[in-house]
C-alpha cells in the first residue's frame, strides 16, 4: 500500500448515513419513491432472487434527480440567483435542470457532441441552456470549469460531491425499506456516485451485505484504480453514462473502502440486459441502467442463491439506438436472420427457394438479389434473405432443408 493510500484509508468517509437519512427529508415529496419488486422470470433463469429497484420510472427517467435537488436545495440565495452549472451526458444534466427550474435557479449544461439527441433536447425542454463540447465527459468537464469562473456560476458535480453523493444513498434506504432481504447489491459505476451514497447507506443498514461494483468493459477506470490495473479505457459504449475515464478523487475513497469487488461487462451482455429487461419486465432501460443484469448474466456462478438487488438507474436510451439493439438481439437468438443462398439465374428459381421457406413455416421480411458484385460464375447469382423463424432451432431447419434441396446456403451472423 502506498502512502497516500494508508492516509486515505485513514481518513473518515466524506458522508455517514446520517447525511443520507437527512437528504431523505430534504428530497422527500419531490421525487418519486420507485417500486422495488422481485423479478420471477429473471429470478429462475439465474438461479438468484433478483429484486430490481425502477428508478427509470423518476419523472427524468433517472435516479440522478436525488443527488441533484440534495445539492441545489443547500445553496445560498447568492448561488441560487446566478445559477449553476454542469457536465454530464444526460442524467445529471435532466435532473439538475428539471430541479433547478422548479426552485427557480438558472442552469447552465454542457454535454459531449455525442450525447444520444433524447437526453439533449430532454434537458433543453425542462428550461436548461445546453453547450455542447467535445466528444468525450472529460472534454465537457474541462469546460464547464471553464465557464464556471467566467460567468460566476456554482459548479455542480455529476458525482464527485458529498451532497450528490448522499442524494443517491437514499435509493439504498429505500431498496433496504422494501426489501430487507436483499444481501447483495449489485450497483452500476461511472464516477462512483451512486455506489459511494448506496453503500454507505447499505453498510449501516446491513454490516455483512455484499457491495458489487459494475462497470463497462470499455470504461474500466474505477476498476483500474481499485484492482491496479492498466486497462485501456475508450471506446464506443452503449453504457454512456457511466463512461467515465477518470473516477472521482472523493468517490474513489468509498468504493476502495466498501466495495467486495468491482466486475467488467461487455458490450454485448450490456445489449442482452436491455433487450431482456424489455422483454420480461416491459421497461425500457438505458445500457447503464441494464449494467447490473448483464453482470448477473456474465458471473452467474457468484450470485447463485444470493438475494440480489439491482437499480434500474435510468431509461433515456435513443429509440433508433433501441431498435438496434432489439433487432441485434433477434438475430443473435436466430429469431431473425439472414440467409446468403446461392443460386443459378434461370426463370423458376426464387419460386423454388420461396416454397422452401414456406414448407418450413419461416417468414421471409426481405430480398436481394446480387448479380455484378460477386465472383460466381455470370450464371449464378448470390440471394440474400432476411427472414422470420420462432427460435434457433426452428432456423438449423430451414438451413437443413435448403441443403437437402441441393442450395449452397451460410447464415450471416451479427458479431
Amino acid at each position: 500500500m502506498t502512502t497516500l493510500a494508508k492516509i486515505e484509508s485513514a481518513l473518515p468517509l466524506p458522508i455517514t448515513v446520517d447525511d443520507i437519512l437527512a437528504a431523505r427529508t430534504r428530497i422527500s415529496g419531490a421525487l418519486v419513491k420507485t417500486p422495488t419488486l422481485i423479478s420471477q422470470t429473471l429470478s429462475n433463469m439465474l438461479g438468484c432472487n433478483v429484486y430490481l429497484k425502477f428508478e427509470n420510472l423518476q419523472f427524468t427517467a433517472a435516479y440522478k434527480e436525488r443527488g441533484a435537488l440534495n445539492r441545489l436545495l443547500q445553496l445560498d440565495d447568492a448561488a441560487k440567483s446566478k445559477g449553476v452549472i454542469a457536465a454530464s451526458a444526460g442524467n445529471h444534466a435532466q435532473g439538475l435542470a428539471y430541479h433547478g427550474k422548479r426552485l427557480g435557479v438558472p442552469v447552465t449544461i454542457v454535454m459531449p457532441t455525442t450525447t444520444p439527441t433524447v437526453k439533449v433536447t430532454q434537458t433543453q425542454g425542462h428550461g436548461a441552456t445546453v453547450v455542447q463540447y467535445g466528444e468525450k465527459f472529460d472534454d465537457a468537464y474541462a469546460h464547464a470549469r471553464l465557464l464556471e469562473v467566467e460567468q460566476g456560476l456554482t459548479f455542480v458535480h455529476p458525482f464527485d460531491e458529498p451532497d450528490i453523493m448522499a442524494g443517491q444513498g437514499t435509493v439504498a434506504l429505500e431498496m433496504l425499506e422494501d426489501a430487507p432481504q436483499i444481501d447483495t447489491l449489485v450497483i452500476p459505476i461511472g464516477g462512483g456516485g451512486l455506489f459511494s451514497g448506496m453503500a454507505t447507506a447499505a453498510r449501516a443498514m446491513k454490516p455483512d451485505i455484499r457491495l458489487v461494483g459494475v462497470q463497462a468493459e470499455l470504461y474500466p477506470s474505477m476498476y483500474d484504480f481499485i484492482k491496479g490495473a492498466e486497462l485501456a479505457c475508450d471506446g464506443d459504449t452503449l453504457a454512456e453514462g457511466i463512461a467515465v475515464k477518470q473516477p472521482g478523487d472523493i468517490t474513489r475513497r468509498v468504493v476502495e473502502r466498501l466495495a467486495d469487488d468491482i466486475l467488467l461487462v461487455t458490450e454485448r451482455r450490456l445489449e442482452e440486459a436491455v433487450s431482456l429487461l424489455l422483454q420480461i419486465e416491459k421497461t425500457v432501460v438505458e445500457g447503464a441502467g441494464a449494467a447490473g443484469l448483464a453482470a448477473l448474466l456474465t458471473y452467474r456462478e457468484q450470485f447463485v442463491g444470493r438475494n440480489v438487488g439491482l437499480v434500474l438507474t435510468g431509461g433515456n436510451i435513443d429509440t433508433r439506438l433501441l431498435a438496434n439493439v432489439l433487432l441485434r438481439d433477434l438475430a443473435r437468438s436466430g429469431r431473425l436472420a439472414r440467409l446468403r443462398i446461392i443460386l443459378q439465374d434461370r426463370p423458376g428459381a426464387l419460386f423454388h427457394v420461396a416454397r422452401i421457406f414456406d414448407q418450413e413455416a419461416v417468414n421471409i421480411l426481405e430480398l436481394a438479389h446480387q448479380r455484378i458484385f460477386t465472383n460466381l460464375p455470370a450464371k449464378g447469382l448470390s440471394l440474400d434473405v432476411e427472414c422470420e423463424t420462432r427460435d434457433r432451432a426452428h432456423l438449423q431447419r430451414l438451413i437443413a432443408a435448403l441443403g437437402e434441396a441441393g442450395y449452397e446456403v451460410a447464415p450471416i451472423e451479427v458479431a
